[in-house]
């Protein structure tokens, strides 16, 4: 098992995932420690078996909520606790197997390369992936770059991702909203706004059918009527930023043009 790290921590928020959660945390256990999940009120019997699990290897740590809150809050439940811990950075990734637990170490060392910056994975889709998930979420990716004028967001949607605990904090406690699906694509765009830089590598992502164990909470309308409403005020907060944003990209452009060779 890997040593455990004093800064970063894989947090994994988890809602009646299935069978899978329990590879899912070991894959990631055989990679990094320590791992934290997030049980979000799951009813499914899991909270008792990772707990199980946990009492057994002392770089697992089970957090379980009374109710379901949404992924963005238990991310936050999650990172919250981390930092009064003592951690400053978490990764987050999904409990149902999509996300891939070998770039762990990659990931985590970029972050601890430039831990000023957000690491976000830019998915990588096999030939079975659903048409309709991989072509949907252009959408968001065209929205939320033109929302922080283009500063590289590579994907808007994909979880697995090293954040900085307090810059992430700070823009949660600022509002009530991310606290669902619309934590990801707004996490990103938000902490652009506070001028955390994004790093993007590229990652796979696998969609498990149903026999093989699949779970999916996504929801059609419910989750596009979300990141509707998400992008409507997102584009508002955009335009009261854009001068802040504008002055930004300005400098930075020319930083660029007057460093010597």
């Amino acid at each position: 098992m890997p040593a455990p790290s004093t800064s970063h921590l894989v947090l994994i928020p988890s809602y009646n995932p299935g069978p899978k959660v329990y590879d899912t945390v070991c894959a990631a256990r055989g990679q990094w420690s320590p791992v934290w999940v997030v049980v979000d009120g799951s009813t499914d019997g899991s909270a008792e078996k990772l707990q199980a699990m946990a009492a057994e290897d002392a770089g697992l740590k089970v957090i379980v909520l009374p109710e379901n809150r949404g992924k963005g809050a238990a991310v936050f439940e999650g990172a919250s606790a981390a930092a009064r811990a003592g951690f400053t950075h978490v990764l987050t990734m999904d409990s149902d197997g999509q996300h891939p637990a070998g770039l762990i170490p990659a990931f985590m060392a970029a972050s601890q390369a430039a831990t000023q910056c957000m690491v976000l994975g830019k998915p990588v889709f096999a030939a079975d992936a659903p048409r309709l998930r991989v072509n949907g979420r252009k959408v968001s990716n065209g929205w939320a770059n033109l929302e922080t004028l283009w500063m590289g967001i590579g994907d808007s949607l994909y979880g697995f991702r090293v954040y900085p605990i307090a810059p992430l904090c700070r823009v949660m406690q600022g509002q009530k909203w991310m606290r669902r699906f619309d934590f990801d694509p707004e996490a990103v765009v938000r902490l652009c706004w506070l001028g955390v830089q994004p790093i993007n590598l590229d990652a796979p992502v696998r969609y498990f059918r149903a026999d093989e164990g699949g779970v999916s909470h996504f929801n059609y309308l419910r989750d596009n009527t979300l990141l509707t409403w998400m992008h409507t005020r997102l584009f508002l907060g955009f335009l009261l930023r854009l001068p802040l944003l504008l002055w930004r990209r300005l400098t930075a452009t020319g930083s660029r043009a007057v460093r010597p060779e």
